[in-house]
């Protein structure tokens, strides 16, 4: 699933892209992700010849502000990501130009919002659980998935003591599963939490009770370390991820733990393991983070 510097990356580029676009129309094949209004003819119809007037990232999710006080939320969930170019429709397909947006990740296309001047914006989801919905500006900031996540770490506010608070409030639990829990912090997942782990030097397993003050404060800067990272370079596509360009994010280059399983710690050469944690994997040096 995208996480935050996948989807950071995506609105920084859509901002650039489509920002002060109008629909002129939509196209799917996959009426079930259109969550809201989930008749798709209404959907079209409130949307079209509306203009994007901003932008937004909130944790996971993408918000783009539109005229008329609407607010279009889409949230790409496992394998969806957003494309920003011209196609050609043919055959019942979506036929891109020769270039990235022919990669075959970009070729699951179930949703088309068709722009001014010939831009189109492409929902390309091979799994087909991407959400997408149309609500009332007024009405965006009491929904619970928006209302309920954790403070963005990316935000100048989060500071160590912000960081500090929001663990007091679990006050237990392993600090693999409370990174990646959005209601104590908005848009962490399963890579970069391994990722922050590896560099603080942390085990992932070990209770947040645990941890001391210095423990903490080396967490806090990896966090801001990785995740500031990982936007600058596009973020990770090891998986289904591509920018809106269709091309590869290049955090691979810097990734140092998640999915390295069997091979070396890149600071004691010990092999790095993997253990299930709530359901997920995880990847840790068991040398360099000791439980």
């Amino acid at each position: 699933m995208p996480e935050l510097p996948e989807v950071e990356t995506t609105v920084r580029e859509l901002r650039k892209k489509v920002r002060g676009r109008t629909f002129i129309d939509v196209w799917t094949d996959s009426r079930k992700q259109i969550k809201r209004p989930e008749e798709f003819d209404r959907f079209k119809e409130e949307i079209k010849g509306r203009t994007i007037e901003d932008i937004q990232r909130k944790g996971k999710n993408i918000l783009f502000f539109l005229s008329g006080k609407k607010v279009l939320l889409v949230h790409q969930k496992l394998t969806g990501h957003l494309l920003v170019g011209k196609w050609k429709f043919h055959k019942d397909q979506w036929v891109p130009p020769p270039g990235p947006l022919s990669d075959n990740v970009n070729t699951y296309i179930h949703l088309m919002f068709i722009l001014n001047d010939g831009v189109m914006m492409a929902l390309s989801d091979l799994r087909k659980f991407a959400k997408v919905e149309l609500w009332d500006a007024k009405e965006i900031s009491d929904l619970p998935s928006l209302k309920n996540l954790g403070p963005d770490p990316l935000s100048k506010k989060f500071t160590f003591e912000k960081f500090k608070g929001c663990l007091q409030k679990v006050k237990k639990g392993k600090i693999k599963l409370i990174l990646m829990n959005q209601t104590v912090i908005s848009g962490i997942g399963n890579i970069y939490s391994d990722e922050i782990l590896w560099k603080a030097k942390i085990n992932p397993f070990k209770d947040i009770s645990e941890l001391s003050e210095k423990d903490l404060k080396k967490i806090y800067e990896s966090m801001k370390t990785i995740l500031k990272k990982a936007v600058e370079v596009g973020g990770e596509s090891i998986s289904d991820f591509r920018k809106t360009d269709g091309k590869k994010g290049l955090f691979d280059s810097f990734r140092k733990v998640y999915r390295r399983e069997n091979k070396p710690c890149f600071r004691c050469k010990t092999l790095i393991i993997r253990k299930k944690i709530g359901g997920r994997s995880t990847y840790f040096c068991p040398k360099c983070q000791p439980l």
